[in-house]
């Protein structure tokens, strides 16, 4: 193995600078003017910022709706990983199963990643629109009735499915690779043995695809706390009653909307902070279950 030295010791740097350009830029200076914007408190015509230190922050963490904002994120991006991840799962063992057709399946089901998060939003909100969508008017005929606009545990399914189904295809990917990279001889070993399907995937199946299986669930967490906004602001707007108001659409609401850009800041801060935490908790913790 031939190993690259550079003569020039500018050289790395200058190949790294637009990469390094683009990160500063577009992720470390907005992430700094948010963390300085949380100690500040603009007056009403935004012609003057007070340096207020970590008021911003206390009035939040004494705020009834901000509480309610990471309770209802909470539900939120637990219910969009399972379902996105368990759905996915068993679509990718049932086509690891085909043989001839596997490639067809795979191509269809990859199609809904290419959608943009705000046209999955309003393609679900028309498929449960009220008034003209097909699925209240079936659940309508065995007795329930539908209504996403005024219902808290309506609105809160529509968000779910939609950015689920979003993310689906994706975890799909990965899942169908993890599954194929499994030596089939294992698999055949077990099933000589009379280990019957259920057993052989809990203890053979699962298990070695359970780096695949930490990955998505680092990846489908930060989706569901961030990446989730289109669907949510295309949707429900974060109705009813606050009922689909996660963080990080409280933080555009507030900030763009309210014009309330100390507490936005603090806001993104505090979300930002959490994302971290979870991520070094699943590699600190999680990540120890995990067979590599």
């Amino acid at each position: 193995m031939k190993r690259t030295i550079f003569n020039n010791q500018f050289l790395p740097w200058l190949l790294l600078a637009p990469q390094l350009a683009v990160t500063f830029i577009f992720f470390i200076w907005p992430a700094a003017q948010a963390v300085w914007q949380s100690f500040l408190r603009e007056d009403a015509f935004g012609t003057r910022s007070t340096f207020v230190g970590m008021d911003n922050y206390w009035r939040l963490l004494g705020s009834p709706e901000y509480m309610n904002s990471l309770q209802v994120t909470a539900i939120f991006a637990v219910s969009v990983t399972v379902l996105s991840m368990g759905f996915s799962l068993l679509l990718a063992v049932a086509v690891d199963r085909m043989i001839k057709s596997a490639q067809v399946y795979t191509t269809l089901l990859v199609w809904p990643y290419a959608v943009a998060p705000a046209v999955a939003g309003i393609l679900w909100w028309f498929i449960f629109n009220p008034t003209i969508g097909i699925l209240p008017y079936l659940l309508d005929q065995v007795g329930y009735d539908w209504n996403h606009i005024s219902n808290k545990r309506d609105a809160m399914l529509l968000v779910v499915i939609a950015s689920a189904w979003k993310q689906i295809s994706y975890n799909f990917l990965f899942f169908v690779a993890g599954l194929q990279s499994i030596p089939a001889s294992l698999r055949e070993a077990a099933a000589i043995d009379g280990a019957g399907p259920v057993k052989r995937f809990f203890t053979i199946t699962l298990p070695l695809i359970s780096p695949t299986t930490f990955f998505l669930l680092v990846v489908n967490i930060v989706y569901a706390m961030f990446d989730t906004f289109a669907v949510i602001d295309s949707t429900t707007e974060g109705g009813p009653a606050q009922a689909t108001n996660i963080m990080v659409y409280k933080v555009y609401f507030d900030g763009f909307v309210g014009q309330n850009l100390g507490s936005s800041g603090a806001q993104s801060v505090i979300l930002m902070l959490i994302v971290i935490a979870l991520t070094v908790i699943q590699f600190r913790w999680v990540e120890k279950k995990v067979e590599y």
